[in-house]
């Protein structure tokens, strides 16, 4: 398998690890805050010196791609770019809710192979960014932004399978849904290290982003707030 650098920075959370043949071999994250300008270069200097000092050549460079914070995914895209150039290898986009799909896969114990998960990213009020995934990853919800009430994934529950919510919205989501088949895991947030089985696959199935012009998948466009006029000043 391939050497492979994967950024994270759609949330919170700032982290990079290097990964090949299903493992990772160093990594670097943050959970405090939003520090990605800070503490990013760093991570992927750390990342670097790693695979120089062990004689690995990195194939690829990974970074999520969003739905999450316009400003973090910025500061990741920008990075994966810039690294993809230096290093002359291709660029991997991973989609932020399968990445959180993948973690619930790999860490949730007791898992039978009929369960739904929806994924949520926190947005604005009561809105997040969510789908939704059977255990072959194959979409049973288009990826949208959703306003929660009680009748937010209704035909999903209906099914009578179990269905997890998880993420940093699915606080929303367990005050307005209950159902029996509803479980809601928290503590699930977006890593560098559970991007690997994704970029992995993207990578043995040649499937590259055009380095120079591809975008966060933001899901909807970013709306900036006018200022208040802090003088009482008429305009």
């Amino acid at each position: 398998m391939a050497v492979i650098i994967n950024i994270e920075t759609s949330a919170a959370a700032t982290s990079v690890a290097l990964t090949a043949e299903g493992m990772v071999l160093a990594h670097q994250e943050d959970l405090d805050g939003r520090n990605q300008a800070a503490l990013l270069s760093d991570y992927i200097k750390y990342c670097l010196d790693f695979a120089a000092e062990k004689e690995l050549k990195i194939e690829a460079v990974a970074v999520s791609m969003g739905p999450g914070s316009y400003t973090g995914l910025r500061i990741g895209l920008s990075e994966a770019k810039g690294l993809a150039y230096a290093l002359d290898v291709p660029l991997i986009g991973i989609d932020t809710l399968k990445l959180l799909v993948c973690q619930v896969m790999f860490t949730h114990d007791g898992l039978v192979g009929d369960e739904i998960f929806v994924p949520m990213v926190d947005a604005r009020r009561m809105e997040v960014y969510t789908c939704a995934y059977d255990f072959s990853l194959e979409p049973m919800m288009d990826k949208a932004p959703l306003i929660l009430d009680e009748s937010s994934y209704a035909d999903i529950l209906s099914t009578g399978r179990k269905v997890f919510f998880f993420g940093d919205g699915s606080a929303k989501a367990k005050s307005v849904i209950a159902a029996p088949n509803a479980e809601f895991i928290p503590d699930i947030v977006p890593l560098a290290i559970d991007m690997i089985a994704l970029s992995e696959q993207a990578y043995s199935r040649r499937e590259f982003l055009d380095t120079a012009y591809c975008t966060p998948d933001y899901i909807k466009d970013f709306q900036a707030t006018k200022p208040k006029n802090m003088f009482g000043e008429k305009e």
